[in-house]
């Protein structure tokens, strides 16, 4: 009986040990599943921090503002990073080891601006340049007595001069004396009396200004426009520099001068160059960028509140005109209004906020104006944004992106061989080259998408981009001079993404649709081949002399042509006088 007992004591221990065992097996592999699950988790987030990295240092992403990109960045770092704690803690576990963490943290800082006000040039150690102003009608007839005078700042390169207008002033005796009335009753006797009149002063006005009694001239306000805006200089370390060269502008002040400019120039070169490339132009390509917008603080309320964001679309007319709008909202509303009255081709992205372009006219919502936008429209999509996308897809190391990638690089690889030949032959090469490639890039699209539609990631986002846009991204086979890519108002858009690194936002609505008109002209100007800043110069001088209705012969593309009309030596004095050449033939 006692070794029946002991064996049933160890059948029982073993037994014990057995479930032990088995418990701590289930457990074992509940870990082991979890961690599995986690290293998916972790290679797939892998995949997502490349694609981050490389859209930051090498693609820069459209359309993303860089410093939310940096954010994005490394919010997935620290993601990765949980997660890899994650990961070691399970691999821990199951070796029976402990495992460490860490965490981070960060800072911010403020300084505030302050102002100056007018001084008195005179006393500043500048180089001179004297300009007389004479009267015309009084040259010669009528003795000068001095001068009246006043101070501008002209910009020359690399240094600031001193601009001093000496108008004129004139005395002016009169030509007789006044005898007394003849039939005047009076009871004294004026025989011999004569009233004499005192002489007159007169003094030459000031010429026509873009400006009136702003201290600078056209050549500083372009300095400060192509500075902030060509070069991406903001205001603050231009009045650093003004004030190394012995010469302070207060930021203010050239914070106003940059909004009235760009009101004036918006309301007449530009707005008759828009003017014209909605009649006329044969395709405009198009885009948006973000900008912040600095909040309007509201009474005494010192509260800080956060920068709303609003948007810069681009427009090039065929290679005539670029133009820059702001709106406050990226609605299909605005786009609506953008557009309104041009037919013809757009070239956009597959963004939503664009359909609206494109429906019949009968399908439109009415304007808030009630005149309906009767237009006809033809998308152009851009064949960037498809490789763009199954280059993403390539990350993943996935085979059928490659292939598709292949494709799409061969099909540019023609498109360049053929960069310069007349539109109408390019046409015919296409057509005898390209489309078939086309169409079979869309046969294997359609065939690999059907394979992916069910799963979640960035081939199946790439291919059903090639399937929806199939007839935009066929549509540039129409006409040779239609583009294959929309790169060239991405180019544009990096003037705004590259400059609000330093000027980080703009002001208010106002400046900013200021801003844009400048932005216009100066991409008009680098279309055409001319230094913005010169051009500025100019513009800035003769605009204010300049009759109405002729304002499409400022624009960048007619300015040569225009300039090679006015006087040289006028033109080069900063303020004075301008003579108005007859009108050009209206541009067809």
């Amino acid at each position: 009986m006692g070794l029946e007992a002991s064996l049933a004591l160890a059948e029982e221990a073993l037994a014990a040990e057995r479930q032990a065992r088995a418990a701590e097996q289930a457990a074992a592999a509940k870990v082991a599943a979890e961690r599995d699950r986690l290293r998916d988790a972790y290679e797939a987030l892998q995949v997502e921090l490349e694609l981050l990295r490389r859209r930051l240092f090498v693609a820069k992403a459209e359309r993303v503002d860089s410093t939310q990109l940096e954010f994005e960045f490394a919010e997935k770092l620290a993601e990765l990073d949980k997660l890899g704690d994650e990961l070691a803690a399970k691999d821990a576990a199951l070796a029976g080891e402990p495992s460490p963490g860490a965490e981070p943290a960060t800072g911010r800082g403020a300084s505030k601006p302050h102002r100056r006000g007018r001084r008195d040039f005179s006393e500043l150690d500048l180089p001179e340049e004297r300009i007389e102003l004479p009267d015309p009608t009084k040259e010669g007839d009528v003795e000068r007595i001095g001068f009246e005078e006043s101070s501008r700042l002209r910009w020359r390169r690399a240094s600031m001069v001193r601009v001093v207008l000496a108008r004129v002033k004139y005395r002016e005796e009169p030509s007789a004396t006044e005898e007394p009335s003849a039939d005047a009753t009076t009871s004294v006797t004026m025989a011999a009396s004569a009233v004499t009149l005192p002489a007159m002063i007169y003094t030459t006005p000031m010429p026509p200004e873009i400006l009136p009694r702003a201290i600078g001239t056209p050549s500083l306000y372009a300095h400060i426009v192509a500075d902030k805006l060509c070069d991406g200089l903001p205001l603050y370390r231009q009045e650093d520099r003004f004030s190394r060269l012995g010469c302070r502008i207060d930021r203010g002040t050239m914070s106003r001068w940059l909004e009235d400019l760009g009101m004036i120039v918006g309301n007449t070169v530009v707005a008759a160059a828009r003017d014209e490339a909605m009649r006329t132009a044969f395709c405009l390509s198009t885009d948006a960028t973000g900008v912040l917008v600095q909040p309007i603080r509201e009474g005494k309320k010192k509260k800080r509140q956060p920068c709303r964001r609003g948007h810069y679309f681009v427009q090039i007319a065929d290679r005539d005109h670029v133009f820059f709008e702001y709106v406050p909202r990226e609605t299909s509303a605005a786009v609506s209004e953008l557009f309104r009255g041009f037919g013809g081709y757009i070239q956009a992205d597959a963004k939503s906020v664009y359909d609206i372009l494109f429906r019949p006219p009968e399908e439109r919502p009415p304007p808030d104006d009630g005149e309906p936008d009767l237009a006809l429209r033809h998308e152009v999509g851009c064949w960037s944004h498809q490789r763009r996308k199954l280059w993403e897809a390539t990350i993943a190391k996935d085979p059928t992106a490659r292939e598709g990638l292949a494709r799409v690089n061969h099909m540019f690889e023609l498109e360049r061989s053929w960069r310069g030949r007349p539109a109408a032959q390019k046409k015919r090469l296409r057509d005898a080259r390209l489309r078939p490639h086309l169409d079979d890039f869309f046969a294997w699209a359609s065939t690999e998408y059907e394979k992916v539609k069910g799963q979640r990631g960035l081939l199946r986002s790439a291919l059903g981009y090639a399937c929806r846009q199939k007839a935009a991204l066929m549509r540039f086979l129409d006409d040779g001079r239609l583009r294959m890519d929309n790169n060239e108002s991405e180019r544009e858009l990096r003037r705004i993404a590259t400059g609000r690194k330093a000027w980080l936002f703009v002001g208010s609505d106002d400046h900013a649709q200021a801003a844009g008109n400048l932005l216009s002209l100066i991409a008009s100007a680098r279309l055409h081949r001319l230094d913005p800043e010169a051009y500025l110069r100019d513009l800035f001088r003769v605009l204010p002399h300049w009759p109405r209705g002729r304002f499409l012969e400022l624009a960048p593309r007619y300015w040569l042509a225009t300039r090679d009309r006015l006087d040289p030596a006028q033109l080069e004095m900063e303020l004075g006088p301008l003579t108005i050449p007859p009108p050009l033939p209206t541009p067809q």
